[in-house]
């Protein structure tokens, strides 16, 4: 049987968006992600980090620099009763100027890449899924999809998210109780 996923983007999320974070000294976790995602975790949820990482297309850092930080972001998401399943990241953009990371890629949001390969590899049912993002092109990939609940943390405003909500605590008191 399939389970939801609470989706989460990463950077205005998960950490505060000092631009280009790929440092665990950099990382500053967001008040209330660790109550959320152990909110959905205790009602069925999986955890799923869905993020854009064009910092390595762009040469601000290297793979193996996410990889070592996810891995720490990870531990510290288990650590409070929230195992995540997947990170899943795209570093790829047109005109990137590392060569190897220059294309448009299905992957990168607003395009559901990520998403769908999340489902893949870790049988997901999307649509009692839930995609948490900062930004209108999260919402557009969750939409794509077929997420069925997007909610669009902070003052953006995207037009088609299912719920809007400043931060975290009030997040998850709207979706979980």
């Amino acid at each position: 049987m399939q389970q939801p996923a609470l989706f989460l983007d990463r950077d205005g999320v998960i950490n505060i968006d000092h631009g280009y974070v790929s440092r665990r000294e950099d990382f500053a976790f967001l008040d209330g992600v660790f109550a959320l995602a152990r909110r959905a975790v205790d009602r069925g949820y999986r955890i799923a980090i869905i993020t854009n990482q064009s910092g390595i297309g762009r040469g601000y850092y290297a793979e193996e620099d996410f990889a070592v930080l996810s891995r720490w972001m990870a531990g510290r998401f288990a650590a409070h009763g929230a195992d995540v399943a997947g990170v899943f990241h795209c570093p790829y953009l047109p005109g990137a100027p590392l060569a190897a990371y220059d294309r448009d890629s299905f992957w990168r949001k607003p395009n559901p890449g990520m998403i769908l390969e999340a489902q893949r590899r870790l049988g997901l049912d999307l649509a009692r899924s839930i995609f948490v993002g900062d930004q209108p092109t999260d919402m557009a990939a969750a939409r794509s999809a077929g997420i069925g609940t997007r909610a669009l943390l902070g003052d953006k405003t995207s037009g088609d998210a299912t719920l809007a909500a400043p931060d975290h605590e009030v997040l998850g008191r709207l979706l979980f109780g």
